[in-house]
């Protein structure tokens, strides 16, 4: 089939293509706008080093002591979203009125760019409560650490602000729409080929020519009423008959 072919089948079935589109991100939009409860990311950082609060510590820093930390951050990472740290999370601070399950569920922790840091991100439909439950895990974890790992090497770098204003995260309407767009447009098509497949109609010249394996001869064009009022509303202009004077000289 030539391309001209499929962008035939897709012509004829433009309003369809169109009306799915239109539906579609008419739909995600209502929804990630009016149906989905905002989300807000606060974050706290912790920073891993070999030793803390040592006075040789600068000239004790090597490459391998560098790396032995960043490898021992994989292993806190896990440790931190554990039900027991969870569980000391809140018994130190009810008030943040969540169980440990939701705090596995919301607590996500990072790496920054294979460094010492340490990022612990928090989501919540609330701004203030994401940041002090951030603030809360990092706090306990840099408490329970020593006794866990008889090893005092976690401080905490930075600590989310909860009266800061911030912007939702999720839902991004912008996004959804896009990739609603781009769905219902490939859907759209995959229905009109499908459509187009299921059709044994002729409708076409070539249609007849595919079917038959003939040319098309001739054709009769189609009239409407309007055509034909017009046609016969029309004058007939003679150019040959009685009403003619037709002279021959000899």
């Amino acid at each position: 089939m030539e391309l001209k072919q499929y962008w035939l089948i897709v012509k004829r079935r433009m309003l369809l293509i169109a009306l799915i589109i239109a539906v579609s991100c008419l739909s995600i939009g209502i929804y990630s706008n009016y149906f989905i409860t905002p989300q807000y990311e606060a974050s706290a950082k912790l920073i891993v080093n070999q030793y803390k609060d040592s006075g040789s510590l600068l000239p004790s820093i090597d490459l391998g002591s560098i790396n032995s930390t960043i490898g021992l951050i994989k292993t806190y990472k896990e440790i931190i979203k554990t039900p027991r740290m969870m569980k000391i999370v809140v018994k130190e601070y009810p008030d943040l009125d969540v169980t440990y399950g939701e705090l596995i569920g919301k607590v996500s922790v990072s790496s920054v760019n294979e460094t010492q840091v340490m990022s612990i991100s928090v989501r919540d439909d609330s701004y203030a409560k994401a940041a002090n439950i951030a603030n809360a895990v990092a706090v306990v974890f840099q408490k329970t650490i020593p006794s866990l790992m008889k090893v005092d090497n976690v401080s905490v770098l930075d600590k989310a602000d909860p009266q800061e204003m911030h912007n939702p995260v999720a839902p991004n309407p912008k996004m959804n729409i896009a990739v609603a767009f781009m769905l219902a447009l490939m859907l759209g098509v995959g229905i009109a080929f499908l459509l187009d497949y299921l059709d044994d109609t002729i409708k076409t010249e070539e249609d007849i020519e595919n079917v038959l394996g003939m040319p098309v001869l001739t054709s009769i064009p189609k009239f409407t009423a309007r055509d034909i009022d017009q046609i016969h509303k029309e004058p007939l202009t003679p150019t040959v008959g009685r009403d003619v004077n037709v002279s021959l000289d000899a």
